[in-house]
């Protein structure tokens, strides 16, 4: 038995700079710090920790099964590790850039979590045209859900329920699409389990400034995990010539004269063939464009 194993098995919900919260098998929570300098330890990861009173120290991350993330030319921003699923949150009104939508599937279908979107405040009168705007996303066989979590609560919640169920769901999307309506919806005591913890690291609790996992029933089975809103969403752990590979709709159609083909301006490339046909959407062909120039852009 190596000495980590007689540790406590924690499961990280919070972390705050050098300072983690951890929760052991029983619920109960701990504030931790990591052994020696480098905090490596995200939302979601399971840890080995050694408790003293209310507090811990983290010896070791467990090996994760999955982790999401972006990374531009500067740094990487980790999500959160270890998850079920991601539900992309976009809204009628604000209008969604469908760039920042495309990063987000990418970076998870790279990462091989499963994924859907929520087109949220469907009461609202732009709904057709976001519909629209989604149609090559429905095209593609992605699991899409049609909410307005403020005007019908329980449509909402009996139309997410069932596909939550059981799962740790990471909810990404832009300030403004109703994230914390849908966690205040669908977790009876959101502040509650922020409130506690964020006292314990003098942090405010009505921003979301820092990833946070909420369990949805006390059996603790089913998990939203909610993040901050972002501007940006770099996907430089990608490799330029694999980029297609991660976008389905371009993936099925791939079957090019060159191996190595970009897609962009070869002779016989199946993936031009099928935008001029119809059969991929300009405006996702166009990001596949810029996302590629960017990561074939060389760091000086």
């Amino acid at each position: 038995m190596s000495k980590f194993q007689a540790l406590d098995l924690g499961l990280v919900v919070r972390g705050h700079g050098r300072h983690y919260i951890v929760e052991d098998a029983d619920g109960k929570r701990f504030v931790c710090h990591p052994r020696g300098k480098k905090s490596d330890a995200v939302v979601g990861d399971q840890v080995r920790f050694a408790e003293s009173g209310d507090e811990g120290v983290i010896e070791a991350v467990e090996p994760r099964r999955n982790l999401l993330f972006r990374q531009d030319e500067w740094k990487t921003k980790s999500f959160a590790a270890n998850l079920d699923q991601l539900l992309v949150l976009v809204a009628v009104e604000p209008v969604f850039s469908e760039s920042q939508l495309a990063r987000s599937l990418i970076a998870a279908e790279s990462a091989g979590i499963r994924m859907a979107i929520a087109l949220n405040k469907t009461d609202l009168p732009g709904t057709d045209s976001a519909r629209e705007r989604l149609a090559p996303y429905r095209a593609m066989g992605l699991k899409m859900f049609e909410v307005a979590l403020k005007a019908d609560r329980e449509g909402s919640r009996a139309t997410l329920d069932p596909w939550l169920a059981d799962q740790r769901t990471f909810v990404l999307g832009p300030s403004g699409t109703g994230k914390s309506t849908l966690i205040n919806l669908l977790v009876k005591d959101a502040q509650a389990q922020v409130g506690e913890i964020s006292q314990a690291l003098n942090s405010g609790r009505h921003t979301t400034t820092t990833t946070q996992w909420y369990w949805t029933d006390e059996t603790r089975t089913t998990a939203l995990i909610d993040s901050p809103g972002f501007q940006e969403f770099g996907l430089r752990q990608i490799a330029a010539a694999d980029l297609w590979r991660f976008m389905p709709d371009l993936r099925e159609h791939a079957d090019c004269r060159f191996a190595n083909c970009s897609h962009i301006h070869e002779p016989g490339c199946g993936v031009r063939a099928a935008v001029e046909a119809g059969l991929i959407s300009a405006s996702r062909y166009r990001i596949y464009g810029e996302i590629l120039e960017e990561l074939q852009r060389k760091t000086w």
